[in-house]
């Protein structure tokens, strides 16, 4: 059994020890070289290794695990309460001993070796469309200083681009030149996100669970991957409710009293996942329109009383509900026809 937890304060290169008793009695502090670090763990019997869930932390679970350590992830956040007056490692490794100790303490589930590649690719893509995006911007506002305006949207760089290449539209040389420079740019970028987004649909295609979730109206590859490659295992959560409650999809609370006071909804939890469901929701209602929506479905009566966006968020936390339905009990999503009226 093992008897010692030793709190870990990871750096890149200096890391910082606190080690107890299973009942709170202080073993030993210690401040070690990454060099170090790791000779000790391995010389030191099997042990419970507590870290916080920051840069390095999956890599470090795997290798305290392949030494024969028990590894425990705690969100910092969770950890920041419990430290002592002044903020430096020793006070956060001792805060994430006390932490760990604590009978309610939630952890995070250590990412493979598998799903951080995942999430590699889906980062790259995103940085790429962020970037995309900017370079779009930035054309927009140069030409709205010389007096032409496009809506925004990539889809509107066909037209920037033959209105650049318009001989009747008055332009300085260099701005004409800058602007179809930055088109170029914009065109290197889409075939690079293009490129990416085959590989995220590939390692899509390739999983069973990003399978299984794609059969659900409104849900793609990349949200599939994103669930895969992000989302703790459904084990870990009791209900759908609770995997919405996680994804920030419910009212945040302020409650005193005994009376009830809800607010906006609390986006805690993984934000890539959150936004990726609530896009694919206003996909949803857009596909859907009003024609074939079912009158007095819940659909129907949430668009008569409320704002489009809201509704799609208040859809996305019901597709967060059965996306944790059917990882739990391994189904395809069911009952497609009735979709509109859930």
């Amino acid at each position: 059994m093992k008897d010692t937890m030793i709190g870990v304060d990871l750096a890149k290169s200096v890391f910082q020890l606190h080690a107890t008793s299973l009942t709170g009695e202080l073993k030993f502090r210690k401040k070690l070289s990454r060099q170090g670090f790791v000779r000790f763990m391995e010389e030191h019997g099997p042990a419970v290794v507590v870290m916080e869930a920051c840069g390095g932390a999956n890599f470090w679970s795997r290798e305290m695990v392949r030494l024969g350590h028990d590894v425990k992830l705690i969100a910092p956040q969770y950890v920041q309460p419990f430290v002592k007056r002044q903020k430096n490692d020793a006070a956060d490794a001792e805060a994430i001993v006390i932490a760990a100790q604590r009978p309610e303490m939630r952890f995070v589930e250590p990412k493979t070796e598998e799903q951080q590649a995942r999430a590699v690719v889906f980062r790259t893509r995103e940085r790429l469309l962020y970037q995309r995006t900017e370079l779009i911007n930035v054309v927009r506002s140069i030409l709205y200083e010389h007096g032409l305006t496009f809506p925004t949207g990539f889809e509107q760089i066909g037209r920037i681009e033959t209105a650049l290449r318009d001989p009747a539209i008055v332009l300085s040389g260099i701005v004409r030149a800058e602007c179809l420079d930055v088109i170029q740019q914009i065109a290197e970028k889409t075939n690079r996100i293009n490129a990416k987004t085959l590989m995220a649909k590939e390692l899509a295609k390739d999983a069973e669970t990003a399978r299984r979730l794609q059969t659900m109206p409104g849900l793609g590859p990349i949200t599939a991957l994103a669930i895969e490659t992000f989302a703790p295992p459904m084990e870990t959560f009791k209900c759908g409710r609770s995997f919405a409650a996680w994804l920030g999809l419910v009212p945040r609370q302020h409650s005193s009293g005994g009376k009830a006071r809800l607010g906006r909804i609390s986006k805690a939890g993984q934000a890539d996942i959150r936004r990726l469901l609530i896009t694919g929701a206003m996909s949803r209602l857009n596909w859907l329109g009003r024609k074939r929506i079912q009158p007095g479905s819940w659909l129907a009566n949430m668009l008569d009383r409320k704002p489009r966006l809201l509704v799609a968020i208040a859809l996305a936390n019901k597709m967060a509900r059965a996306i944790w339905a059917m990882l739990t009990k391994g189904e395809d999503y069911r009952d497609l026809a009735h979709a509109a009226a859930a």
